[in-house]
Parts: C-alpha cells; sequence; structure tokens
C-alpha cells in the first residue's frame, strides 16, 4: 500500500515486583505498535516458570483480558514483528521460547542476524537443537541457551563473539531480565525507570507511554541485567564504530522519541528546512503524506515560506484485519489509504514531501491522486537520499534489482512517477539536518557503505527451508 520501506520490529521488557507486567507490557508494545503490524506476544515469569502467550494481528487483536491475566509474574517481556527473516506465520511469531543447558527463556529479537544460517547448521549438527521456526531469532535464542560461560554477562559475551548483523534483544529467563544490543548499535534500545522497577524499550515513546522515565540508552555491545536493584551492566563489548540505521530518524521510530538525545520530530523538521535550501519549488502549497513525512513538510514549508496544509487523510486501519478484500475493493489502491481534500488542492500547484522512494510503485498513483483532486502542479521532494542498496540488518527493502534509484536517474525517476519536479535530500544535508557525524550511522542504503561484509541479496525464506 505504499512504497516506503518495511519496519523493525518492537521489543518491550519491565521488571516491577507488585505490578501487573503483562498488563504493563501491552501498553509498552500498543506504543511500539508502528514497529511490526504482523504478531506480537509477551511471556511473563513469576521466579519459576515462563508463561508465553503469541498470536498473528496487532497487539489489540492478540490480547484479551484474560490471556493477561494468565500471563503471572513480576518481569515481562513483549515483541511485536515484522517479518525480516522467515515468513509471517503464527509459528514465527516472538517471543521465542527455547530451552537450553541453563534452562528455559524467552527472546524478543529486533534486527537481521547475517550468519544465522551456518549457525543453525551447527546448532542442529553439533548442539542437539531443534528448531520450530524460520527465524534468526530462534538460532539466537538456542545459541544464548546453550551458550558456555558461568553468567549470563559470559554468555552474553560469546554471543558479541558469535553473531554478526544486527540484534537488539529482551531475554526473559525465571530469575532475569537482560537486555542485548549489537557491538555497532544498529536498532535502539533503551532503558526507564518504572514505579520501583525498570522498563527496556525500542524507543523512548513507549516509556513516556506507560509513565516511566527515560534514564538512558542500552550501549553498543552491552548486556544489561535489568532486574537488580539497579541496571546492572554484565558485559560491554569493545565497539570500535557505531552503525545506528539512519533510517530510525527519517522513518521508522516515531517522531515523539529521542534517539541520542535528539527528538525525532525536529530532525525530521530540520530534514524538510534543508531540502527546502536544497531542493526550492515555485508553488502555493506544501503537504506531506502521513503520517512519517509531516514534521519535514512542516520545516520545508517554514524555509520556504510557502504555506503547509494538510492535503491528504490517511485511513490509519487499512488492511490491518484479517477480512481479506475482494477484488473490487483491492483494485481501489492507494485510494483506500489516502483521501485527498480537493478543496484545499484544486487549482494549487503543490510541493508534496515524503520520506522515501524505493521501488517507485505507490508514489505514480499518489501523484494521479493529487492530479485527479485538482492539483495543476505535483513537486516530489524527498526527506532521503536514493536508496540504492538493500538493507541486510532487519530492513525488508527490496533486492538491489527492485530499488528504483538502483538502475534509474533523478530524472527518469521523476518521469516513472509523473511529477512535475523531483529532489531528494543529499546525504550531507541529511547530516546537517541531524546535526551529528556521519560516523555514528549506517547509511549504506544510500551509499552502499555497510559497516561489516554482508550478502547483498539475502533470501528471506532461507531458514525455513533447512
Amino acid at each position: 500500500m505504499r512504497d516506503a520501506p518495511r519496519e523493525a520490529c518492537g521489543i518491550f521488557g519491565v521488571f516491577a515486583p507488585g505490578e501487573d507486567v503483562a498488563r504493563i507490557a501491552f501498553f509498552g508494545l500498543f506504543a511500539l505498535q508502528h514497529r511490526g503490524q504482523e504478531s506480537a506476544g509477551i511471556a511473563t515469569t513469576d521466579g519459576v516458570s515462563l508463561f508465553l502467550h503469541t498470536d498473528m494481528g496487532l497487539v489489540s487483536q492478540v490480547f484479551r483480558e484474560g490471556d493477561l491475566h494468565r500471563l503471572r509474574g513480576h518481569m515481562a517481556i513483549g515483541h511485536t514483528r515484522y517479518s525480516t527473516t522467515g515468513s509471517s506465520r503464527p509459528q514465527n511469531a516472538q517471543p521465542i521460547r527455547v530451552e537450553g543447558v541453563h534452562g528455559p527463556l524467552a527472546l524478543g529479537h529486533n534486527g537481521n542476524v547475517i550468519n544465522a544460517r551456518e549457525w543453525r547448521k551447527r546448532l542442529e549438527a553439533e548442539w542437539g537443537c531443534r528448531f520450530t521456526t524460520g527465524t534468526d531469532s530462534e538460532v539466537i535464542a538456542h545459541l544464548l541457551a546453550n551458550a558456555p560461560g558461568r553468567d549470563w554477562g559470559e554468555r552474553g559475551a560469546f554471543l558479541m563473539r558469535t553473531l554478526v548483523g544486527a540484534y537488539s534483544l529482551v531475554v526473559l529467563t525465571p530469575d532475569s531480565l537482560l537486555a542485548l544490543r549489537d557491538p555497532l548499535g544498529v536498532r535502539p534500545l533503551c532503558v526507564g525507570r518504572f514505579n520501583g522497577g525498570w522498563v527496556v524499550a525500542s524507543e523512548t515513546c513507549a516509556l513516556e507511554h506507560i509513565g516511566a522515565t527515560f534514564l538512558r540508552e542500552v550501549e553498543p555491545g552491552e548486556v544489561v541485567q535489568v532486574n537488580a536493584p539497579y541496571p546492572r551492566t554484565l558485559y560491554k563489548a569493545p565497539s570500535p564504530r557505531r552503525a545506528l540505521c539512519v533510517f530510525e530518524f527519517i522513518y521508522f521510530a516515531r517522531p515523539d522519541s529521542r534517539m541520542d538525545g535528539v527528538l525525532l520530530y525536529n530532525a525530521r523538521r530540520r530534514m524538510g528546512q534543508e531540502l527546502a535550501r536544497e531542493h526550492p519549488a515555485q508553488a502555493d502549497l506544501v503537504i506531506g503524506i502521513p503520517d512519517s513525512s509531516i514534521p519535514a513538510a512542516q520545516g520545508y514549508a517554514e524555509a520556504s515560506g510557502i504555506p503547509y496544509a494538510e492535503g491528504l487523510v490517511k485511513n490509519r486501519y487499512v488492511w490491518r484485519t484479517f477480512i481479506q478484500p475482494d477484488q473490487r475493493i483491492r483494485d481501489l489502491g492507494v485510494r483506500l489509504k489516502f483521501n485527498p481534500l480537493r478543496d484545499v488542492l484544486e487549482g494549487k500547484r503543490l510541493v508534496v514531501v515524503d520520506d522515501s522512494i524505493v521501488r517507485g510503485t505507490t508514489t505514480p498513483h499518489v501523484v494521479s491522486l493529487l492530479r485527479r483532486a485538482g492539483a495543476t502542479e505535483v513537486h516530489m521532494r524527498i526527506t532521503a537520499p536514493p536508496i540504492c542498496w538493500p538493507c541486510p540488518f532487519g530492513i525488508d527493502m527490496a533486492t538491489r534489482g527492485e530499488l528504483i534509484a538502483a538502475h534509474k536517474s533523478v530524472e527518469e525517476i521523476r518521469q516513472v512517477i509523473g511529477a512535475d519536479s523531483l529532489g531528494y535530500l543529499s546525504l550531507r544535508g541529511l547530516y546537517r539536518a541531524l546535526e551529528m557525524e556521519r560516523g555514528r550511522f549506517c547509511d549504506a542504503c544510500f551509499s552502499g557503505a555497510y559497516p561489516v561484509e554482508v550478502q547483498l541479496e539475502m533470501d528471506k525464506l532461507a531458514l525455513e527451508r533447512l
């Protein structure tokens, strides 16, 4: 329905004796729903047993009061998923529960592990592990549940030495809640204080949603035990460089979240301002494609002096149902998701701000929709540089052959989408807007400069065929 990178996953953890931790986890996941809408799950522990409930659908579809009541204990982890390794099916929903030499554990994962296929074969052949899913997350879970080491710090260190790729993790055992982040720090993870306990989440917006106070981010390469009187670092791997995914700032994270001390709303507004300076246009109105591009559109309007308006209304719940539309409804396409305000758009020259063009399949329909609503000119402005390379770190961004900017010039893309003009924010302009050094980020989807050696064309379903 939209030509944008597919979301990452959302993870959450809570240690709060005396509290209804399953309910807290539910509302934490609710705040992270934008990171994945395929499946959701929560695992809890009472200090002896692990309890688990997962299913397909949105957080509000997966859980009922009875489900939360059965999830007993004082610690919980939760996960909301978009599939990047393994298909979208019930067996692949997380948290994943496994048994190992260190007992049972449940795990929630955000990211993508590049060497999961090799390690799954070794775990089956040499360690006797049995797999029930097609995910790299289950490989991580078995590896951690059977890792050598006297404690979770040493086992986490083994994990860091073994895995290659992106992994922010929440891990639950009968007596511990752990938070781990890969040495590159590709995916975000933070810790907050909550009513005498502690919470862990992919984004700070989830902390604020439940009334928790942000404490700090989990550092790249860090293993944190969250159930101690105070969050305790069990291990800290050497981190030669940082590589936080820059698309978290452009698109994935909510605008009310903070990363590296920066409010994402302000960062996106500055991206729009830089875009206006780099690619000005003669126009009557600036509009944004809801929702992620609205702050950037407002920034473009501020810097250009062109009035900002809401020209498209988004149906946020399209396709969020198990009832499949018939062909007549499906043929409506982009009109199901965006409804143009003709009274606002008719007779106007528009600057239309969006965060990305991936395959170039949906943007032409948006341009056509605006023209049918009466727009006389449509000038597309994109708050990211052209996406020329795929992402192996947990973002479903298509193969390189499918990426329109990998084999077409900006002018050729303009012709494909049918806009009157097209401008992308430059990589330098992006970092000027972020007000941070490029060395802190992974921008390989724009530059091709991956932080580790990668296989470019990875098969999302490879582990399901083993």
